[in-house]
């Protein structure tokens, strides 16, 4: 028979909070003191009674054995205590009491137990005949449970004169007094621990406000997004839960100290971005305008028919490829400067289908190589944004496609909504990422020449440009790759 799944996998389980833990845990050792106390108690209280009822035993059996002992010799014992109706030789005998008296012979000449209501009634012979063999006669109390009416008996026994007595006081008392004090200890403790649990539980609470401050504290800052930008950390520790001399001071002093450091980082770390951006941005604009430049003395030198030699004509032809690829570069690096600075984008609706099919035929322009598919609903999917910018997006996706992977290759791009996203991708069923570079597809200058043929002319900016963007536009890029299929997907807001 195969396991549930819930077997299988079965739910962690939840921890206590420190609260539940020290209430729970001072609850049980409060507990634990009252049954060992209430134990001792009654254990010694029970003891106590029974000593109590061995000695009046003891004096039980003195009694029975003088008189047993007079009789016989044919006397009559002292009458101290004698009252109406009684004998005028035996005092009134103690409520709960037991006398027996056995000849040599087995005879027995007495066997009487009194009630609590002073009656009398005799013993039977199987009590009698239990007495003679479980008592032993030195004197010394045992207990006896005779059943019926009767009970359980500290009875002590005794050879007089050839004959064997008995004397014995009924237990209970002695257990009607623990049962009464185990009530009483019982009642006493479960209130007295109820209460204690109840007093514990705000005593605990209270104490452990500062630190559920802190947790607060700790908690609000876990929110913060602190991965890029300016970062600003507000919150600290009252000073009041700062105190070094207590626990939870020395916490909260330690996590005001280091949020103290972390905004230090935070803001060392952005000024240094800042000055990075503006460096960046500053250079690519200082680049442009002598790039330029180098760009029209060559075409202007290509361009005359005065002779040059081919070394020269290549010198030349070289200048200007290059002054155009590293304008690109500078374009490139100056758009994500002002994409890091938080320049805003122009928002205006865009036709997201037509946008899709104008890149396509586009590409299949320019590179007759590659397969191109375009798969459109027939609903136009529109959004808010920068239509230069999101044109840019696909075509370096449908760009970094035709550039690392090799001809024949069938590259698809498909539009469709899902709940409130456009969500574009680019597809093909070329070799697909290098593993190494997956977890860096995304950075700036990133460059994987193993498993896709990189071009010599390629910056490695195209995707952290298509990045950058579609953040701008409040989205998300993402990639997932096997060999024989690599797809990027863009999901935008509609």
């Amino acid at each position: 028979m195969t396991a549930s799944a819930g077997s299988r996998h079965p739910s962690p389980r939840r921890r206590w909070t420190l609260r539940r833990t020290l209430v729970v845990g001072t609850s049980l050792l409060v507990a634990l003191a009252f049954v060992v106390m209430s134990l001792a108690t009654i254990v010694s209280l029970r003891s106590f009674a029974l000593d109590r009822l061995d000695q009046q035993v003891s004096e039980g059996l003195s009694f029975v054995a003088g008189r047993g002992s007079f009789e016989n010799r044919g006397g009559s014992p002292p009458a101290p205590n004698q009252g109406q109706g009684q004998d005028a030789d035996r005092p009134a005998p103690r409520i709960g009491s037991l006398q027996a008296v056995v000849a040599a012979d087995g005879t027995v000449r007495t066997s009487d137990y009194t009630r609590s209501d002073g009656t009398q009634v005799q013993l039977t012979a199987e009590q009698v005949a239990l007495l003679r063999a479980d008592v032993p006669t030195d004197r010394t109390p045992v207990t006896i449970d005779l059943g019926g009416d009767l009970g359980s008996f500290r009875i002590a026994g005794a050879e007089v004169d050839g004959s064997t007595v008995f004397a014995g006081n009924s237990e209970a008392d002695v257990s009607a007094t623990t049962t009464a004090l185990t009530v009483i200890l019982l009642a006493v403790s479960a209130a007295t621990l109820l209460i204690a649990v109840l007093g514990l539980s705000l005593f605990v609470r209270r104490s452990l406000r500062p630190l559920d401050r802190v947790a607060e504290v700790a908690q609000r800052v876990s929110t913060l997004s602190l991965a890029a930008g300016s970062v600003e950390i507000p919150d600290r520790v009252a000073a009041a839960d700062t105190d070094p001399v207590t626990e939870v001071g020395r916490v909260g002093a330690s996590l005001n100290g280091l949020l103290g450091h972390v905004q230090s980082s935070l803001t060392a770390r952005q000024h240094s971005e800042d000055q990075l951006r503006r460096f960046i941005a500053d250079a690519s604009h200082e680049l442009r305008t002598p790039l330029s430049s180098i760009r029209g003395y060559a075409q202007l030198s290509l361009g005359e028919d005065a002779p040059m030699t081919p070394t020269q004509a290549r010198s030349f032809d070289r200048i200007e490829s290059e002054a155009t690829r590293m304008a690109s570069l500078v374009d490139d690096l100056l758009l994500l400067a002002r994409l890091d600075a938080g320049q805003p984008l122009r928002r205006e609706e865009i036709e997201l289908t037509l946008l899709a099919v104008d890149a396509v035929s586009d590409a299949q322009a320019a590179d007759a190589a590659h397969v191109w598919r375009v798969d459109v609903t027939d609903d136009l999917i529109s959004v808010t944004g920068d239509e230069n910018r999101l044109r840019q997006v696909v075509a370096n996706l449908l760009r970094n496609a035709q550039v690392h992977t090799p001809p024949g290759t069938t590259v698809t791009l498909s539009l469709a909504r899902d709940g409130g996203e456009a969500v574009l991708r680019v597809a093909d069923d070329g070799p697909g990422i290098d593993p190494a570079l997956a977890g860096r597809l995304f950075d700036r200058f990133a460059r994987g020449d193993d498993s896709r043929n990189r071009d010599a002319g390629s910056t490695g900016l195209g995707l952290s440009i298509a990045q950058a963007i579609v953040e701008a536009h409040g989205g998300s890029i993402a990639a997932e790759s096997e060999p024989g299929r690599t797809v990027f997907e863009v999901r935008l807001p509609m």
